[in-house]
């Protein structure tokens, strides 16, 4: 049965042209896009986005494709020139972010891709990510121990901000008191993918990038003199097959990590927590078990996905449907949240059904840029949701979550809820 909607006034769809025009800079869209998508999803799933002047996929089997084809890249420069796209010349003010960015994992194709990724990969897998499971469970109930008896917190701050930086921190082998710094550093760095981002946000992004690369450098010098048992340590080890990373390299490869690493899980608690209390389902059921938990935790990156765009350039002329040409050079947008929210792939896509069995979510990706971390924010979530209501029942909202600005990462500004 077909999803109905209604359409919100903020948006506009020709479908017989495939122009949408849409500010994502409006509070009624960024606070609730799925509404957006429903309308979307119904007239125009792939569609010329007048705002941002490229094409946009939102449909799940498309999206998931693209994902996959390898006539589309995260980088363009290694096929072709500037002049050749008529791409402008870096901006000065930029520097410091672009050279941060210049061997991040998220940014680079093959072959350089995959030797950079096989040499953190193995860190990431569950067998390896397993061993922090107990270390996880710890900090969730110390942390809630600090404010279980007052009956109220604001779970970004007291809970979900701490949890994945500690544990990002302890793998890579980052002292852990620099948590709030990576966190500033981190929540400026990533305005750069926000869309309408100004001039203020450019500079911030660029001394954020600025300062996290001149941490990072010290890092990596004290490692090379004392290895230590950390993931820094292993990546700068010339004990295996191919070339050591350089540098700037590493420099790169830790800040992708460690922004990644907490900057989408830190986004998934406060929207996991909001979902299942509106949702009125008893948490006892909806973490009765391992599978139950499971089946939680992926419903609720299913229908609240931290992060919502992925862009790919496209390495030659595409055509992906009649009258949709994508021109070498050209980059398309891929709506990995609305992707989830596919009416012919999930039945009734709004609805927060956990039962549901009706293939994977596109949350952490696919192809070989799906996510590095998605083991280990998978556990987070897995350890520290079941963990907290079961401490607090009762759990509530105090008021209704604001969702932040940053339409690429959706998050909550603060989560206030009360127990008892």
């Amino acid at each position: 049965m077909p999803t109905t909607f209604m359409q919100p006034s903020y948006l506009h769809i020709d479908p017989a042209t495939r122009r949408v025009s849409l500010n994502a800079r409006d509070p009624a869209f960024y606070r609730n896009p799925n509404a957006a998508y429903a309308a979307l999803h119904a007239q125009c799933p792939l569609f010329y986005w007048e705002e941002q002047a490229q094409w946009f996929c939102c449909g799940y089997a498309q999206v998931n494709s693209l994902l996959r084809d390898k006539r589309f890249g995260r980088q363009i420069l290694h096929v072709a020139t500037r002049q050749e796209l008529g791409l402008p010349a870096p901006a000065s003010h930029l520097r410091d972010f672009d050279q941060a960015e210049q061997w991040s994992l998220l940014s680079l194709e093959p072959p350089e891709h995959t030797r950079l990724r096989t040499m953190v990969n193995r860190a990431f897998v569950s067998g390896q990510i397993a061993r922090f499971r107990p270390q996880i469970a710890t900090l969730a109930h110390t942390l809630i121990d600090g404010f279980a008896a007052q009956g109220h917190a604001e779970l970004l701050g007291d809970f979900a901000d701490i949890i994945p930086v500690t544990i990002i921190a302890r793998l890579l082998g980052v002292p852990e008191a620099m948590g709030p710094q990576l966190l500033r550093w981190s929540h400026d760095y990533v305005r750069m993918y926000m869309f309408g981002r100004t001039h203020a946000d450019e500079l911030a992004a660029n001394q954020a990038a600025g300062e996290f690369a001149a941490y990072v450098r010290g890092l990596i010098a004290q490692r090379r003199s004392q290895p230590q048992d950390d993931l820094i340590s292993s990546m700068i080890s010339s004990d295996r097959a191919g070339p050591p990373m350089t540098d700037e390299e590493l420099v790169s490869t830790i800040i992708v990590l460690l922004n990644a690493g907490h900057e989408a899980t830190v986004h998934q608690i406060g929207n996991a927590v909001t979902t299942i209390l509106d949702s009125g389902l008893d948490p006892a059921t909806l973490f009765a078990d391992d599978a139950a938990t499971q089946a939680t935790v992926e419903e609720c990156l299913r229908i609240c996905a931290p992060v919502h765009i992925f862009s790919r350039y496209a390495l030659q002329d595409v055509q992906l449907a009649e009258g949709v040409h994508i021109q070498k050079g050209q980059s398309i947008g891929l709506i990995l949240a609305a992707a989830n929210l596919d009416p012919l792939q999930f039945t009734e896509p709004l609805r927060f059904w956990p039962q549901r069995d009706q293939g994977a979510n596109l949350s952490f990706g696919a192809g070989i840029h799906f996510c590095i971390g998605a083991p280990l924010a998978r556990l987070e979530l897995q350890i520290a949701l079941p963990i907290l209501f079961a401490r607090l029942p009762g759990l509530r909202l105090a008021q209704r979550p604001v969702v932040k600005d940053v339409y690429h990462f959706h998050g909550l500004e603060r989560v206030e809820v009360v127990w008892g």
